[in-house]
């Protein structure tokens, strides 16, 4: 029971006359355990205020997760996917939702679920096109940049084009990095491209574009830090990272803190990936050396800077 004694410091400050009173409260928390922390809102299971889910994507249920964003406090998000599945969220999401486009994509559909990305079948969207549907307050992102997926590296002269309407919209990008998972539809994959040190060459040629790095570059920590340290616009998703069906508890645990013991506490933010929030929220909960300020950053004010007005 490490919290008790700040429950003693605050029963020195209690008049005599409520010492009894008090006393036994202590007595009953100490007995119960975490059945009454919640109430006191320590618990690793609690429910952030406030939630921004930067790496969403498309479920079959609608509703289920419309309820979800409900119940867990998913008040802003990112997400992307197929363009029909774009229109059907912009047109039934409940919540302010912030809109990406998903390229390349091999043989022209999205990864895992098969969709096409775009209606014309082709695996990079036209820029003329990209460019309008960014006027038209369409297009929020660019995202989920999945060049590994098609075998490429993310800074591949073929994606300059995009980048550079990134920069003159000024708008975030989102890289997928990290592993990918099996059955993915995606016969080129190529894992070294997971790697965020790829990413140098496009940031060379932009300095200025504002990236973030999707799963936290996981398992690439010396390349992540490597980004973060020479471009102090590049953020990180933490998504599958933070997901225990998927990765570690210790080797999450780990890879956070030598990122919070660097100095990057500013620049991690929340997704889910589509995971379980309830298994995702107490993973973050549950990192011992993050204090309530540095929990309520990856929740949710990270994401607020780094979107801002979009």
């Amino acid at each position: 029971m490490e919290r008790i004694p700040v429950y003693f410091n605050f029963l020195k400050a209690v008049p005599e006359c409520k010492h009894d009173f008090m006393k036994l409260l202590l007595n009953i928390i100490h007995f119960t355990g975490l059945l009454f922390l919640p109430f006191f809102g320590i618990s690793q299971n609690a429910t952030p205020s406030m939630i921004f889910d930067v790496h969403l994507h498309a479920q079959k249920d609608l509703n289920k997760q419309f309820d979800n964003f409900k119940k867990y406090n998913i008040v802003r998000g990112a997400f992307s996917s197929s363009m029909d599945n774009v229109e059907k969220y912009r047109t039934e999401s409940k919540i302010k939702l912030l809109f990406g486009l998903m390229f390349p994509c091999t043989n022209g559909i999205v990864p895992y679920s098969g969709q096409k990305c775009f209606k014309d079948g082709k695996d990079f969207p036209d820029v003329q096109w990209v460019r309008q549907q960014i006027i038209d307050k369409k297009i929020d992102f660019l995202g989920e940049i999945i060049n590994e997926y098609y075998g490429i590296s993310p800074s591949d002269s073929v994606l300059f084009p995009y980048y550079k309407l990134a920069l003159e919209f000024d708008l975030p990008v989102g890289i997928h990095t990290g592993g990918i998972g099996p059955n993915n539809l995606s016969p080129n994959n190529n894992p070294a491209m997971g790697d965020p040190m790829v990413m140098k060459g496009a940031l060379r040629r932009f300095p200025d574009l504002k990236i973030w790095i999707m799963h936290a570059g996981m398992p690439h920590l010396k390349s992540t830090m490597t980004i973060f340290e020479n471009y102090p616009q590049v953020y990180a998703d933490i998504s599958v990272i933070a997901n225990p069906d998927i990765t570690d508890k210790n080797e999450f645990h780990s890879y956070m803190k030598s990122l919070i013991d660097a100095g990057f506490e500013n620049r991690l933010m929340f997704g889910s990936d589509n995971g379980d929030y309830t298994k995702m929220i107490r993973a973050v909960n549950e990192l011992d050396f993050l204090t309530p300020e540095q929990k309520e950053k990856i929740f949710y004010k990270n994401a607020g800077r780094f979107f801002g007005n979009h």
